[in-house]
Parts: C-alpha cells; structure tokens; sequence
C-alpha cells in the first residue's frame, strides 16, 4: 500500500531517534494513511488518505 496521501501529498520522512546518552538511530516517520472510499466528480473512488485530510474535511467520504 502506497504510503502517501493522495490529496496532500505527504509521505515518510527520514530522521533520527535519540536516546538520553545522544545514541543516534535512524528511523522514519510515516504518515497515519487509510485507504477509503470517496465521491469525487459523482462517482465513487478508493483512496489513500492521511487522517488530518479526513478530519479537515477536504474530501467528500462516502
């Protein structure tokens, strides 16, 4: 599954976890996608969205 949202366009970001002794691991943070069905145009369409596109209300779900 595709790890970037379909209206915004975020997606993983690359950086780096530090511990309290200043080790350095690299890890990514990835965006909340969940795959839904909306109405765009009258017809109805899977896609990947973030949750903050959802929550904002920039897509019509069905």
């Amino acid at each position: 599954m595709s790890k970037v949202c379909e209206i915004c366009g975020k997606h993983p970001v690359a950086g780096r976890s530090i511990s309290h002794s200043f080790r350095t691991v690299n890890r990514k943070f990835r965006p909340n996608i969940q795959r839904v069905t909306v109405v765009m145009d009258g017809h109805k369409r899977k896609m990947n969205v973030c949750t903050r596109c959802l929550k904002k209300g920039n897509i019509a779900r069905s």
